[in-house]
């Protein structure tokens, strides 16, 4: 199961060139850019690790590419993202958000179902990487 969430999800993967392109697109814009990874993609887990700090100064997206590549040498076997945060006043929130990196292996969703009060059904997903502890859940 291939996991879809941001920009670009439903595309092929983004070749290098064309993550510096969108990194460009952010920091032409004003936008800060950031590099954030994580073992649980769930879509409501909107909160991942961030790699360093936003880059809110950068001029040239060679800086965030760098970053980017430091990310992968550490945690190349999970998710990252590449998001561009717009600080400007009446925004304040992410502008862009993509996918730069899979594990080799996406496992995928389970939907569980209970029944809640008054017999209402209740339905959530759960990943199946989330079976094994935190820091494993990739790893053979």
């Amino acid at each position: 199961m291939r996991i879809t969430q941001g920009c670009f999800s439903f595309l092929p993967d983004l070749t290098d060139a064309q993550i510096t392109r969108q990194m460009q697109y952010c920091i032409d814009r004003g936008w800060a850019v950031n590099v954030e990874f994580t073992d649980d993609p769930h879509p409501r887990n909107t909160y991942w690790e961030m790699w360093g700090l936003p880059m809110f100064d950068i001029r040239d997206a060679a800086a965030a590419m760098l970053e980017l590549a430091e990310c992968r040498k550490v945690y190349g076997d999970r998710y990252i993202r590449v998001s561009g945060f717009d600080s400007s006043p009446g925004w304040e929130s992410v502008r862009i958000s993509f996918l730069v990196n899979r594990p080799a292996e996406e496992p995928g969703f389970r939907l569980e179902r209970s029944e809640g009060p008054g017999r209402n059904l209740v339905y959530t997903t759960r990943a199946y990487a989330a079976d094994r502890p935190e820091g494993s859940r990739y790893r053979s």
